[in-house]
């Protein structure tokens, strides 16, 4: 009895000295840089309420506060076990995906929301990690020769397919176009050859005439603004009319700290979510806004040095999936209230007001983690 009782407190103590091992293996100039990102959001979100943590701010630190503790938790969660359970994880997201369609909460014409006791879930964002996830857990033995091959392709590419044709569905054509641009990168990534791409590349353009005859008014009434904002500058043209006026206000330097009037003045549209970007530039100036870029850029950054340090598969795609769907984050919500591309619904991470982004931003962010610390993990050898 003595024995089994020492043999089991010898068990405790190697798992807790584990924890605390990988505890200390954490990058923390990370957790660092994506909480300075959060505290831009924090008073960004605390200018957009009119002066006030209430009614956006608190709620950000709070929901950040609880998506850190959960990054932290995944981080230490052995990356071969998230490999096992990436296909459990697929199929529930894809079951989300389908519960929305059927019972899912219907605001300003699309239908992208379920209710899970308190929180208001979006599935289609939770469904981007779980696909990065599938994705690895497809590709990360197969060798160089097995990914040239056509054949071995299809079942990821249906993979690909099932969640993007889910997402037109509700509709959201943005996600589901970075839907399938993240899938897009994790092949590229896995060794998929390039003239496969060209041709999805022709047949996309063939077919976009004919996607965009089956749009609905308000999706081509967004290209058309992007096209000619002033064609209809109190109706579909107002929300990018009004952002540059913003942007263009802001000058250097910016207005200053609660000083931005299209925002307090309420002519600047869902300042608190999509258009936040815009709220910054113009209370900091240009200089505000490249800081807080440089910021998510280094986030970018980190997440494909963990892709280089990895010495397994898995990880590698994990990493770059999830950088690629951050950076696609970035730069769809920036290139929207510049102009630059037709205005959608896509926040800026770690920044907008918003649940399900804060909450799957972290827990990508938490997957990124596992991958770090467990960069040296042994997964087997590749299949022929």
């Amino acid at each position: 009895m003595s024995g089994t009782y020492e043999k089991r407190l010898l068990t405790g103590r190697d798992r807790t000295n584990g924890l605390l091992t990988k505890l200390w293996q954490i990058p923390w100039s990370f957790v660092l840089l994506i909480g300075l990102i959060a505290g831009v959001g924090y008073v960004a979100l605390y200018s957009a309420g009119g002066g006030g943590p209430e009614p956006y701010a608190t709620k950000h630190a709070v929901r950040f506060g609880f998506g850190l503790v959960m990054m932290l938790c995944i981080a230490l969660i052995d990356i071969r076990l998230i490999a096992k359970l990436a296909w459990l994880g697929y199929l529930a997201g894809v079951g989300l995906l389908v519960l929305v369609l059927l019972h899912g909460n219907v605001g300003k014409g699309a239908q992208r929301w379920i209710d899970i006791g308190p929180l208001q879930l979006q599935p289609s964002e939770l469904m981007k990690i779980l696909l990065v996830l599938a994705l690895a857990a497809w590709f990360h033995r197969a060798s160089w020769e097995k990914v040239g091959n056509p054949l071995f392709l299809i079942p990821p590419a249906i993979l690909v397919l099932i969640p993007v044709a889910l997402i037109l569905k509700q509709p959201n054509l943005g996600t589901a176009l970075i839907t399938a641009m993240i899938g897009g990168a994790v092949f590229f990534a896995a060794g998929a050859r390039l003239w496969k791409f060209a041709i999805i590349a022709a047949g996309v353009a063939v077919a976009a005439p004919i996607a965009y005859d089956h749009l609905r008014d308000y999706q081509k009434a967004r290209i058309t603004t992007f096209l000619d904002p002033e064609s209809d500058p109190l109706g579909a043209g107002y929300n990018i009319i009004q952002s540059k006026i913003a942007l263009g206000s802001g000058g250097m330097f910016g207005k200053g700290f609660l000083q931005g009037t299209q925002g307090h003045l309420n002519f600047l549209p869902e300042k608190q979510t999509d258009f936040i970007f815009t709220m910054i530039a113009e209370e900091f100036g240009l200089a505000g806004a490249l800081v807080v870029l440089s910021l998510l850029a280094l986030v970018v950054v980190f997440c494909f040095l963990v892709a280089f340090r990895s010495k397994h598969q898995f990880g590698r795609l994990v990493a770059i999936g999830l950088g690629t769907n951050f950076f696609l984050y970035v730069f769809v919500n920036v290139a929207m209230v510049t102009g630059s591309i037709p205005v959608g619904g896509v926040p800026l991470p770690l920044i907008s007001h918003g649940g399900s982004a804060m909450l799957t931003t972290m827990l990508g962010f938490g997957l990124l983690l596992s991958v770090y610390v467990h960069r040296d993990a042994e997964f087997g050898v590749a299949r022929d």
